[in-house]
């Protein structure tokens, strides 16, 4: 593959089409769960109800196993890690939604309410750690873009000026453009905010390149330059197509280190919320059981 193409593909978004259905699937389910009145076919101390929640909170210890996996490296015989990642993300779905049916969608003694707000807190940390995960891959393949990859792609795009048939003065132009509305503050908060803005500037990034290559090429075609008047619109398309890649990769440098940032925060909040949910649930068991 070429390194135009590689970088072409460097800007595409990852096809995640499944997650979509299965995220409409589940938030269906969840709502037909809340309004259907399951307290009148069974209860969460008996029969279907009560083997609901056992079925859930063994998919929820099945979780640690993904960690294992990733942790232990005799444990490779188990299987690749993104498919373990993938059984992972089922069972953080699936298990709270058996318990949510388990309970009928009610809160109940002390004990079971709170067992049921770590797990709402545990399934809701891994959704979110789910989305920085996807913005941290480009695929869910087991690829991972590096920081390291991702300036490679923008060095490669900054160094073709030199071979790029660019008017006069516009490669500094959108050198300055770039500064102006993609490099991110150095400040994380400032940078965070920054990623939010993102489509927008870029938008206007774009916007502001394109004013500046029409302005140009009308100078030229005012007979200063016949030859750039006659392959105007190559030039504009040529030109566009360049601060764009550049654009791209920049603002995914940018985006990466935010939510690296994020990942690694979000790990330190997600992992003592599981434990609490671990011990949460076993006393709720045990507490059944007992009375």
């Amino acid at each position: 593959m070429s390194a135009a193409a590689q970088d072409i593909k460097f800007g595409k978004a990852p096809q995640l089409r499944w997650p979509i259905i299965w995220t409409i699937a589940v938030a269906m389910l969840l709502f037909w769960g809340a309004h259907a009145h399951l307290e009148r076919y069974f209860t969460p101390q008996r029969g279907f109800g009560y083997w609901l929640g056992i079925i859930g909170g063994s998919m929820m210890l099945l979780l640690l196993l993904y960690s294992a996996r990733k942790r232990v490296t005799w444990l490779r015989w188990m299987g690749a890690l993104p498919v373990w990642f993938e059984f992972h993300m089922v069972l953080g779905v699936v298990g709270p939604v058996l318990i949510l049916f388990h309970a009928n969608f009610h809160f109940g003694a002390t004990n079971s309410n709170v067992a049921l707000v770590c797990m709402l807190l545990v399934a809701g940390s891994g959704v979110i750690g789910r989305y920085i995960y996807t913005r941290l891959h480009a695929h869910l393949d087991g690829n991972e873009d590096t920081l390291e990859q991702m300036k490679v792609v923008g060095d490669r795009l900054r160094s073709q000026e030199s071979s790029i048939e660019l008017l006069p003065g516009l490669v500094d132009a959108i050198d300055e453009i770039e500064g102006r509305m993609i490099v991110p503050p150095k400040s994380f908060l400032l940078h965070a905010l920054h990623l939010l803005s993102g489509p927008v500037r870029l938008a206007l990034a774009r916007l502001m390149v394109r004013r500046k290559i029409h302005r140009a090429l009308h100078t030229a075609s005012q007979g200063k330059s016949p030859h750039l008047a006659r392959h105007m619109h190559r030039l504009t398309a040529v030109t566009l197509r360049y601060a764009d890649r550049r654009f791209e990769a920049g603002r995914r440098v940018a985006e990466f280190q935010v939510y690296e940032r994020l990942f690694s925060l979000w790990h330190v909040l997600h992992i003592p919320l599981f434990f609490m949910l671990l011990i949460a649930g076993i006393v709720h068991v045990i507490a059944i059981n007992i009375y």
